[in-house]
């Protein structure tokens, strides 16, 4: 653990409470800096959400914007989580609002004391944007006092974090809806009928204009590049740097909303051929798991997606790369226990991959566990001690695609294994 996710550990309350109670108290007490900042797009959403916040970011940033990210979790460092004008917070600065925080009284939340630190970081640097990504649900997320957005953004809303949001895609919905504000545009993904209804008569409540994905904008996959149409444009652009289809729609979202921020096209091009954003369907070559799969002749892929969405999104990615070069597939898999992995393996039953389980720090599932669920959804599965384990015997068994996926914190401890593959 990084010294700074140690400290706020040893400090702050580890539970989920949403609440803003706490959060409004904290920031008045700071100032109210999440009133100090830059113009906001707040994004909220159940996946896509970083992958849409890096896009915009990257799209920002090549129109020569100075651009603040709040995003969550991190993979290795908590530096991760804050990027002010572009650069990842240093250390002593980090450091430095945390203490201010901390010498005020109350029992603020890990993530409530960390957006909190963001927000006033972000409101003594220079910067033209604020890009603020919710952290949970959004009607009682930390990020949601925020009261006058520029703009707010939804990604594709579906079933996560059910012990805190229900498994109703209604309810999730107007949760995530919560992020809505009068008089500014919502940018909505393409959605459940289920979920657009309720958005919709959150927009209609509160007096906010919406723009929705295969309504009034759509984006495609077109002759190796990305197809944009709205009401008013049609742009060719390049093909999303994020590998997987799905990246279409995370990338269409992104161009409707820096639209919405008047980003020049070449811009809104550079941006979708830089963008990066680690964990989500990276391919590793580089760190000790990329060194010995590069070695053996062996593609290593990365995702930390958790939930059956983001299941059937691996699964299409996987199916579209069999498609076109065949091989033995295998996927190291670990996953929080509170997660729904039937539906995750269901998702990638079609794949037809053998199935290596591990456990991480945390609260992890046990993996002789994840693999008996693994091989109650039709797959072959065993556990194994660690991934290193996993990809030896992966590597031995002959298989040419692994993909490690299942938990974002399972993806920080690889990544974590080498300086040269932190995140920058």
């Amino acid at each position: 653990m990084d010294p700074i996710s140690a400290r706020l550990r040893a400090r702050h309350p580890q539970r989920i409470d949403l609440s803003l109670d706490r959060m409004r108290a904290l920031c008045a007490a700071l100032g109210d800096p999440q009133d100090r900042l830059p113009p906001v797009v707040h994004v909220a959403g159940t996946n896509g959400k970083g992958s849409t916040v890096a896009f915009l970011r990257a799209m920002a940033e090549a129109s020569g914007l100075r651009v603040h990210a709040y995003t969550s979790p991190h993979l290795v460092r908590f530096n991760e989580r804050i990027r002010l004008a572009g650069r990842l917070i240093a250390d002593d600065a980090l450091n430095d609002v945390l203490d201010r925080i901390e010498a005020i009284p109350g029992q603020a939340t890990v993530f409530e004391s960390t957006t909190a630190a963001a927000f006033l970081a972000m409101s003594e640097t220079p910067a033209d944007l604020a890009i603020i990504e919710v952290g949970l649900g959004g009607v009682l997320d930390a990020t949601n006092v925020i009261a006058r957005p520029l703009i707010s953004v939804i990604a594709p809303v579906d079933l996560d974090h059910a012990e805190f949001l229900g498994t109703d895609l209604a309810a999730i919905a107007g949760e995530k809806a919560g992020v809505l504000k009068s008089g500014a545009p919502g940018v909505i993904a393409r959605q459940d009928p289920a979920a657009m209804a309720v958005i919709e008569r959150v927009a209609a409540r509160v007096g906010a204009p919406l723009t929705v994905m295969g309504a009034d904008f759509d984006a495609w996959s077109e002759i190796g590049g990305l197809a944009f149409q709205s009401a008013e444009r049609f742009l060719d652009l390049p093909a999303p740097a994020l590998a997987g289809d799905h990246q279409y729609d995370n990338a269409g979202l992104a161009v409707a909303t820096a639209l919405e921020l008047d980003l020049p096209e070449a811009a809104i091009a550079e941006g979708l051929k830089t963008a990066v954003w680690p964990a989500r369907l990276q391919r590793l070559t580089a760190g000790p798991y990329g060194a010995a799969a590069k070695a053996a002749g062996t593609e290593l892929w990365l995702d930390g997606g958790h939930n059956p969405h983001a299941g059937r999104a691996l699964a299409a990615f996987l199916e579209a790369r069999q498609a076109r070069a065949p091989m033995p597939l295998a996927l190291i898999t670990g996953m929080l226990a509170n997660k729904d992995a039937g539906g995750f393996f269901e998702a990638l039953r079609g794949t037809g991959p053998h199935v290596l389980t591990v456990g991480f720090d945390g609260a992890a599932a046990e993996p002789g566990a994840l693999a008996a669920v693994a091989r109650g959804h039709g797959l072959g599965a065993m556990p194994t001690a660690s991934v290193q384990e996993a990809l030896e015997r992966a590597l031995t068994w002959g298989a040419g695609r692994v993909v490690i996926c299942g938990s974002l914190y399972l993806a920080g401890e690889v990544l974590g294994a080498s300086r040269e593959t932190w995140p920058v």
